[in-house]
């Protein structure tokens, strides 16, 4: 078994472009992640230390190395809690050996008690009240959380005792310095998976209105998802819809710098909730007007500066008549996407997050 290059280490559930892209601009570390996300970039990955490493060997790797700082995924990410919490138990071990156990840090955005949902079946109560016994474990072994969003931060201090060290850091982005913008005030833009649980169901539902009061206005569909057959049939009833699946990144920064308006209507499920919504950034990196759901944990911050936020249930005729009032000329819609940008950091707030996380202090025996 190989040795990880970095003693730093990233370790991730699932990896995806937009931790490529992060990865870069970070500190050097290792990234141990279980599973490639759809969107995984290959091209992103060069000069980056990844292994791909099941519970079992993540496991060793933690054991036997000497690892001085640990990111994981946050408590409440089901899916990752026993690989997690597997891999906290065996970074203890080189303790034995006289050496120090890693500093532990999370990027918390969870803004849905996921234990606050009743269970059921008697089997899934039981699995829940081991999920909730890990997820205790996990919170009292890390030593600094960032939260991403006001909504998270409050969720976690309902569910769990408070933290050692933490912050909050809103997960904005800081403008994109891809190209200059000259804004379409017609474009409508969906980018993100074809699902229902992303509202795109919503927005199709919607967009013969938003045609009827914009003859011009025009929708490009961007991701791939289990609704793509629906979105066909949709574009080919309709010229002004245009479907792009899982086109390369250059591509979509290209459409995101074109759209004035990105949609985004996330709806809630039992077990799920829109933490910020990546779409969501990345619109706003380039000076995008948003309208989306109260789901997401930015919609404060969303509604506070000019954007749209609407209820989920809203009706169809609802999301049709503000995505239609966000809609504007070219000239005025490249002239707002300079104010849209002018109200974000000039820092990425992930980044700043990453940055205090690992920012030196005192060891932590």
């Amino acid at each position: 078994m190989s040795a990880l290059l970095h003693p730093r280490v990233r370790l991730y559930d699932q990896v995806r472009t937009a931790h490529l892209e992060r990865a870069h601009a970070l500190e050097p570390a290792s990234i141990v992640y279980r599973r490639r996300r759809y969107d995984f970039d290959q091209q992103q990955a060069a000069g980056l230390d990844l292994v791909q490493a099941g519970l079992g060997r993540a496991v060793l790797l933690a054991a036997k190395g000497r690892w001085t700082e640990l990111e994981v995924n946050e408590p409440l990410d089901l899916a990752s809690l026993p690989r997690t919490a597997a891999v906290l138990a065996a970074s203890r071990l080189p303790r034995l050996a006289g050496r120090r156990r890693p500093t532990v840090v999370t990027y918390a955005i969870g803004n849905l008690d996921v234990f606050d949902a009743r269970a059921p079946r008697l089997r899934s109560r039981l699995r829940r009240r081991a999920e909730l016994a890990l997820a205790r474990y996990v919170w009292r072994r890390i030593d600094r959380v960032a939260f991403g969003t006001p909504g998270a931060r409050d969720v976690y201090a309902r569910r769990f005792s408070p933290a050692a060290e933490a912050i909050l850091v809103p997960a904005l982005p800081a403008a994109c310095d891809c190209a200059l913008l000259q804004k379409v005030g017609s474009r409508v833009v969906f980018l993100g998976a074809l699902s229902e649980r992303k509202g795109l169901p919503v927005l199709l539902a919607a967009w013969p209105a938003i045609r009827a009061a914009r003859p011009e206005a025009s929708l490009v569909v961007i991701g791939t998802g289990p609704l793509e057959a629906e979105v066909r049939r949709a574009a080919a009833a309709d010229p002004s819809i245009r479907l792009l699946v899982d086109p390369p990144r250059d591509t979509i920064h290209r459409e995101l710098r074109a759209a004035r308006t990105l949609v985004l209507p996330s709806q809630p499920r039992p077990l799920w909730r829109e933490q910020v919504g990546l779409p969501i950034v990345e619109a706003l990196a380039h000076g995008g007007r948003i309208v989306t759901s109260s789901e997401t944990g930015l919609a404060d911050w969303l509604e506070q500066n000019g954007h749209v936020v609407l209820d989920p249930s809203a009706p169809a005729e609802d999301w049709a008549a503000r995505i239609t009032g966000s809609l504007t000329t070219d000239e005025d819609a490249t002239a707002d996407a300079a104010r849209i940008l002018a109200a974000l950091p000039v820092q990425d707030g992930r980044l700043d997050a990453d940055r205090w996380l690992f920012a030196p202090r005192e060891a932590v025996a």
